[in-house]
C-alpha cells in the first residue's frame, strides 16, 4: 500500500502536490486542511483518510474526527493533528497511545518534518511538515512511504520548495 502524507494544508493545494497524489493508493492527512476544496480535490484523486486540525471549522469537523485509528494491513495507525512527539506527547496522545499502542502514529500542527521511532512505546512517529503556505515553516514538506504487511517502509521526505 503506497502512502501520501499531508498535514497543514491551511487551504493550500497545487499540481504537484495532486501529481504525488495519483502515484498513491490512499492519501493521509493530518489536519488543518482549510478549506473543502482540498479535500474535494484529493477525494476525487484517490481514498483520503484524515483528522480535522485546529483551523478547521465545523463543516469539515463534521467528516473528519479528532483522533482516528484504523489497521493497514496489519499496521495499527493512530492520527491526531496535535499530538506532540515521542517524549513530548500531548495528553490526548499519550491517553490514546497508553491505551492502544499503534505501531504508527501520526502527527502534523507543528509545520515541523519529522521521523522518529519512539523506543519507550516501540512504534514509529511521523510529521510530514506542512504542505501549504500559511505558517512559520520555510519549506513545504510531505512524506511518502509504503506498508507491506506489518512493515513500514522506504520512507520518504519530499521538500515541495519555499513558501
Amino acid at each position: 500500500m503506497k502512502i501520501l502524507l499531508l498535514s497543514d494544508s491551511h487551504s493550500y493545494i497545487d499540481d504537484r502536490i495532486l501529481d504525488y497524489a495519483k502515484n498513491a493508493d490512499e492519501i493521509w492527512h493530518c489536519g488543518d486542511f482549510g478549506n473543502m476544496e482540498v479535500i474535494e480535490k484529493l477525494e476525487k484523486i484517490k481514498p483520503l483518510r484524515g483528522v480535522y486540525g485546529n483551523i478547521d471549522g465545523t463543516e469539515i469537523r463534521k467528516i473528519f474526527p479528532e483522533v482516528l485509528r484504523f489497521k493497514c494491513e496489519q499496521v495499527e495507525v493512530l492520527m491526531i493533528h496535535i499530538g506532540g512527539y515521542p517524549g513530548k506527547y500531548t495528553s490526548l496522545a499519550k491517553k490514546e497511545i497508553e491505551e492502544k499502542t499503534p505501531k504508527l502514529f501520526i502527527s502534523g500542527h507543528s509545520h515541523i518534518l519529522k521521523a522518529m521511532y519512539d523506543q519507550k512505546n516501540k512504534l514509529l512517529h511521523l510529521n510530514p511538515g506542512a504542505m501549504g503556505k500559511v505558517g512559520w515553516h520555510q519549506m513545504r514538506t510531505m512524506m511518502r512511504f509504503e506498508i507491506n504487511g506489518d512493515q513500514i517502509e522506504n520512507l520518504e521526505l519530499i521538500e515541495l520548495g519555499k513558501k
